[in-house]
């Protein structure tokens, strides 16, 4: 399995970081291509994107400001067979990727994400309070995967807050 391109440029409005390529993004070069991943319905729900855009289309996406990496690049059935070296690894490149772009706010695709970034274990849904690199705000929103037992409507609520909060920041 081979790891797919970060979609990512200086100044974007959100880049949004999951965990790690699934082997079906792995398959097809694109972000989020699981068909049982919720994330471009989430993403349209939540009043981010005009229209549900398609897994293919996600470079499409650096045209409206948003961009896409991953804190693991190696491609993986699950999170869980994420090793300890690669968490540690992966978060020291993300540091460096956000420090370099400079993204008005990073939302971190599921609270184990941002756990293994931040190394925070008490972590709660939307804008945390402060931000590990200076000026970029850190959001934390659920996993858009099949396994989380949340509604799509819940999952989407907080997603909506991104748009309110990048009219502040900007």
């Amino acid at each position: 399995m081979k790891p797919i391109s970060d979609h990512i440029k200086e100044n974007l409005d959100v880049l949004f970081v999951g965990f790690n390529p699934s082997i079906m993004s792995s398959e097809t070069g694109h972000h989020f291509a699981n068909p049982t991943n919720r994330f471009w319905s989430i993403l349209y729900k939540a009043g981010i994107t005009d229209r549900k855009y398609m897994p293919t289309e996600d470079y499409k996406l650096l045209e409206i400001g948003y961009g896409f990496t991953n804190i693991v690049a190696r491609p993986t059935k699950s999170a869980q067979e994420i090793t300890s070296d690669e968490y540690r690894s992966g978060k020291e490149q993300l540091k460096a990727k956000i420090t370099k772009y400079r993204p008005k706010i990073v939302c971190f695709v599921g609270k184990g994400v941002y756990q293994e970034y931040s190394g925070r274990k008490n972590v709660r849904w939307g804008k945390q309070s402060d931000s590990l690199i200076p000026d970029v705000v850190d959001f934390v929103a659920p996993s858009s995967s099949g396994l989380v037992r949340m509604s799509i409507d819940e999952i989407s609520n907080i997603y909506s807050e991104l748009p309110k909060l990048l009219g502040k920041v900007k």
